[in-house]
Parts: C-alpha cells; sequence; structure tokens
C-alpha cells in the first residue's frame, strides 16, 4: 500500500526501472521480475485498487524503491521474513525478489482481493513467499528472522502484533512518517526495545525505523524482581 503518514511529493525528474536499478545495484534478472511485479500490479489495479491509482506512474519510486531501501538493513544471515499488512506487497514482496535465492518470506494479508494479486504475484515469479490470509491475531507464533511492515498501524498497536514473531536475535523494520515521534511517545509506555532512526530514501519525512531486543514492559520488569 502507499504511506498515508506521508504527503505525496514529486519525484526530481522520471524515475523507472533504469532509475531504480542504478540506485539499488540489483541485477538484471532481479529487475525483469520487479518488471512483471510492476506490470501484474497494473493490469489488477485496474479492476481491484490495490493501491491509489495517482500513486502508479511513480510506481519505482514511491513504492519499489521505498520497499527495496530495507533490503541492505536485513542481515545477510536472515532466513525467514514476516511482513505484516502486505497491501500489495510493499515491502514484503519486493524484499522477497530481491533475497529470493535465500530469504522465505510470508506475507500477512487478511483481505482476499490483496490476498488473492499476491498470490498471483508468487506464483507468476516462482518466489519462496508464503501468503498468510489469517488476521495476524490468529496466527500461530512462529519466530522470524526479520519483521517489516508499512502503513499498516500505529507503533503501539504494530509491536503487540509483532511481538509473537520475535525471537532474541530478530530485527524489525518499519517504514514509518511524521507521526513517528509521536508514536514512539505512545509506545515506550507498554515496550521496552533498542531502537535506530535511518532517514528515507524516498520522502525527506520518512524514516526507517529498526528494532531489536523487543520486550514487553511489564515482561521486562518481572524478570527483575
Amino acid at each position: 500500500m502507499s504511506n498515508p503518514a506521508l504527503p505525496d511529493l514529486p519525484t526530481a525528474g522520471p524515475f523507472g526501472p533504469e532509475e531504480f536499478a542504478a540506485a539499488t545495484g540489483v541485477s538484471r534478472e532481479t529487475l525483469a521480475l520487479l518488471q512483471t511485479y510492476s506490470e501484474i500490479l497494473t493490469d489488477w489495479n485496474s479492476r481491484h485498487n490495490l493501491v491509489s491509482e495517482n500513486t502508479l506512474p511513480d510506481v519505482w519510486h514511491r513504492h519499489m524503491l521505498d520497499s527495496a531501501q530495507l533490503e541492505p538493513l536485513i542481515p545477510a544471515k536472515a532466513q525467514t521474513l514476516a511482513d505484516l499488512g502486505s497491501g500489495a506487497g510493499f515491502p514484503g514482496l519486493v524484499l522477497a525478489i530481491m533475497r529470493r535465492d535465500r530469504l522465505k518470506v510470508t506475507l500477512f494479508e487478511a483481505t482476499k482481493k490483496k490476498a488473492d494479486f499476491l498470490t498471483a504475484v508468487v506464483e507468476a515469479l516462482s518466489l519462496p513467499v508464503t501468503v498468510c490470509t489469517d488476521r495476524i491475531e490468529a496466527a500461530p507464533p512462529q519466530i522470524f528472522y526479520a519483521i517489516t511492515a508499512r502503513a499498516f498501524a500505529p507503533l503501539d498497536q504494530l509491536l503487540a502484533q509483532t511481538h509473537k514473531f520475535v525471537g532474541p536475535r530478530t530485527i524489525c523494520l518499519f517504514l514509518k512518517g511524521q507521526k513517528l515521534e509521536l508514536e514512539l511517545t505512545e509506545a515506550v509506555k507498554h515496550w521496552k526495545m533498542n531502537i535506530q532512526k535511518h532517514p528515507s530514501k524516498t520522502h525527506p519525512l520518512g524514516v526507517i525505523l529498526e528494532i531489536r531486543d523487543l520486550q514487553h514492559a511489564l515482561q521486562r520488569h518481572s524478570h527483575r524482581r
């Protein structure tokens, strides 16, 4: 999905597949897969409104690059990734394409038309991806090396959804907007975590929030007794 936490900004000049490849260094094979993904998105979006129609002309910057900027932050040894509230596949499906040879990705998306779209792309590109249509609250606990989300929920709610997927070495990478500081103020009332903020490469008000060592505040307090 697009990120409603950030206002629209015009891209400085044309930004298409070639500019994306120059910005990310992806191989021609990876770029070809992303182009196919983009074509399937354009086709489906004409019928199902998966992303805002006015963002499609800028899909390579607004959606593809916004998602791809997380890839360098994912540890090389990561083997599994969960993307929460995947929508049309941003960022999870882009990351699955970029790391397809070494990362198993689970996309959590409860809306049927979006889950059907994700499944269609996964099958068309033969990706090592599972599309989970259960609501996250109903999904069984399991540990992932990395967890991503974009414009899915306020941070406090997002961490409550994330917690059952977090292990000692899990890294969370959340694309956030200009309300991040307010969200952090609320989240730290209930959660203990180590955070690092990275500036977005696609929007001056955007932030990549990196979280490690996530624990519920009550859980940590009980450990001290």
